[in-house]
């Protein structure tokens, strides 16, 4: 899915600037800038719709309001504990579904 975005500025819009002084009214001369049309368009990677995707799909997921107070609280009251067996496991299950790179 590809999102087009255009934008249009205002259609030759003059936009005079103040005339230096010289001290003669009658050898005034005043510049004039014309804005242009242009049109913009982005395109989103089929990358980028995936995380699109994947965020939707979180955003739907139920949240235990229970669990999270819980936790707020032992946070709070510095008897939250960290298990760093657990942790590591989780963190060395993660390495191995990533892709290996040649190092060589």
């Amino acid at each position: 899915m590809a999102i087009e975005i255009s934008g249009r500025a205002n259609n030759s819009t003059p936009i005079k600037t103040p005339p230096k002084s010289n001290g003669v009214e009658s050898e005034r001369k005043v510049a004039t800038t014309t804005v242009t049309e242009r049109d913009d368009s982005v395109a989103l990677t089929s990358a980028t719709q995936e995380i699109k995707k994947t965020l939707g799909a979180s955003s739907e997921a139920p949240v235990d309001t229970d669990r999270v107070g819980s936790i707020k609280k032992a946070l709070a009251d510095g008897s939250y504990s960290v298990n760093a067996e657990k942790v590591a496991q989780k963190l060395m299950q993660f390495e191995r579904l990533m892709p290996q790179e040649n190092s060589a």
